[in-house]
């Protein structure tokens, strides 16, 4: 019996044209390489954007979610399970032009302290010296806000930020909070997280993932600035 051609990823019927295309990208995601410490990875000349936050902030499922694929980012029943920097890569017809970073979650309480301690630093030594990380993705409860730990991370990527580096605060599993719950948690989110982009996200739902693709697509290709007015000039 022929075998039935796997069906193209399903998008919103009223997905923007640039949504379908920013969706499409994300489809092609594939897995590049794992390590448990930063000199472990390997240097990537294209941009690269992480995603992390709190153990059970619904990373995983967040990044499964936006590239369509059930099994890419390892989502467990058990929070705080994955302990390694996974790394995809983005690009169509096999050609690489972004990579997804996949951090450990932190702040889990089944995690031990030193486990904790070994991974908060191992993530944070990646977001402060990682050269080829050019956005990240923050998740977050919404029903809980930004917690310390959250602040802690902002504060100290708050050089960085402030150098350029773009940043979206992600509030998951929106579709758990009503309208009005929604909108007060993105007001408190805006105030609190001090410059970035803030999205109300729901993998049931698929609120926003059209969006946070757009977003992914945008950060990953920038485009190029225009001339100054004296090099302008120097051409005429």
């Amino acid at each position: 019996m022929p075998s039935i051609p796997a069906a193209p990823p399903a998008t919103p019927a009223h997905a923007s044209i640039e949504g379908k295309a920013a969706l499409a990208w994300m489809h092609t995601a594939r897995f590049f390489t794992t390590a448990a410490q930063l000199h472990q990875l390997p240097a990537v000349d294209v941009p690269e954007i992480a995603f992390v936050g709190r153990s059970n902030a619904g990373k995983s499922t967040a990044i499964n979610t936006l590239t369509q694929q059930r099994q890419l980012a390892f989502a467990s029943k058990k929070p705080g399970r994955t302990q390694h920097i996974n790394l995809f890569a983005l690009g169509k017809q096999g050609v690489t032009d972004a990579v997804l970073a996949d951090l450990p979650g932190y702040g889990y309480a089944a995690v031990s302290r030193e486990d904790k301690l070994r991974w908060q630093r191992v993530m944070l030594n990646y977001l402060v010296q990682r050269k080829s990380l050019s956005a990240f993705v923050l998740l977050c409860d919404p029903r809980l806000g930004l917690t310390e730990l959250d602040e802690a991370l902002l504060d100290a990527l708050r050089p960085r930020v402030e150098a350029g580096l773009p940043f979206l605060v992600l509030l998951t599993k929106a579709d758990k909070l009503t309208r009005a719950e929604q909108a007060k948690a993105l007001s408190i989110t805006r105030l609190n997280a001090g410059g970035g982009e803030v999205r109300l996200f729901s993998a049931l739902k698929r609120q926003g993932v059209e969006e946070v693709a757009q977003l992914l697509w945008q950060w990953s290709h920038p485009a190029p600035a225009a001339p100054k007015a004296a090099d302008t000039l120097l051409q005429i």
